[in-house]
């Protein structure tokens, strides 16, 4: 007898409405541990802003500098938990923007406009210009990173990381913090610094991201105890020239040996055009 006369019914079967929720609900959770971290991030750039329009530079540039710890570190939570989102990387690029785009920014202006103007309206304009240049260089920075992270080479950045150039802006705030009165020329430095960051954040120049360098790979304890040693002791010795030197020279060591290669190369030219003739 068939299935339609065996007087017996089957019911379709259906998948369980319960069935597909723990998948539903890990694709929409929100993992505290890497997102707080990134929490930490945007607070820091929060206080750095509100500590530069109090006039205290020193605190601001060292909220730049933990919010670059706190910013190294929800990427890398993320992926040593698994809880990698949509979600996360979407408010770590706006805290990242707020942080190192808009803060150092802000840092600046406050630092150094409110004197420029003293020497004319035109430079006040000038340095307000070049503050703003940096916010809008790390915007454009961030979202060219964004769109191009899955054809990029892991081991190099284009352009210099946000991070750094509020690294390099916010360290040298902070180290000339106590230059009370520097002077047209001081001012005139500080926005050059401030306005070569934003155009190395957009430019062509490969920068080393560090990501090959495998941290898990076993060392000599005496290797790791004269590195470790070395660089307290560098950085507590004076903290804002130190990092200032460090992410300074990383910012302009690329574009550097770009101009000796063209150097290089135009002098092989010419002396194969001389020997030529």
């Amino acid at each position: 007898m068939d299935a339609a006369g065996s007087g017996t019914y089957h019911a379709p079967l259906m998948a369980h409405p319960e069935s597909d929720q723990p998948a539903r609900q890990r694709r929409r959770a929100i993992y505290l541990a890497p997102n707080l971290l990134t929490t930490g991030c945007l607070f820091s750039g929060f206080y750095a802003i509100v500590a530069a329009i109090d006039g205290n530079f020193e605190r601001a540039g060292i909220a730049v500098f933990v919010a670059m710890l706190f910013d190294g570190l929800d990427g890398r939570v993320a992926r040593l938990l698994h809880t990698e989102s949509a979600f996360g990387k979407e408010y770590d690029s706006l805290a990242d923007m707020v942080a190192f785009g808009v803060a150092p920014a802000i840092v600046a202006y406050q630092w150094g406009v409110a004197r420029i103007n003293e020497y004319g309206g035109v430079w006040g304009r000038i340095g307000w210009l070049a503050a703003f240049f940096y916010a809008v260089a790390a915007a454009l920075r961030l979202a060219r990173f964004n769109t191009r992270i899955s054809t990029t080479d892991k081991r190099f950045f284009e352009g210099l990381p946000s991070p750094s150039a509020a690294a390099l802006v916010s360290g040298f705030i902070w180290a000339f913090n106590e230059w009370r009165e520097p002077g047209l020329t001081g001012l005139i430095i500080a926005f050059t610094v401030t306005a070569l960051a934003g155009v190395l954040m957009v430019s062509p120049f490969s920068y080393p991201s560090f990501k090959h360098i495998d941290l898990t790979r076993p060392v000599r304890f005496v290797s790791l105890v004269v590195a470790v040693v070395v660089v307290f002791v560098v950085i507590a010795g004076d903290p804002s020239r130190a990092l200032l030197l460090c992410f300074g020279s990383y910012a302009l060591v690329p574009p550097l040996l770009w101009i000796w290669r063209r150097l290089r190369r135009r002098q092989r030219s010419d002396a194969s055009a001389a020997n030529r003739s």
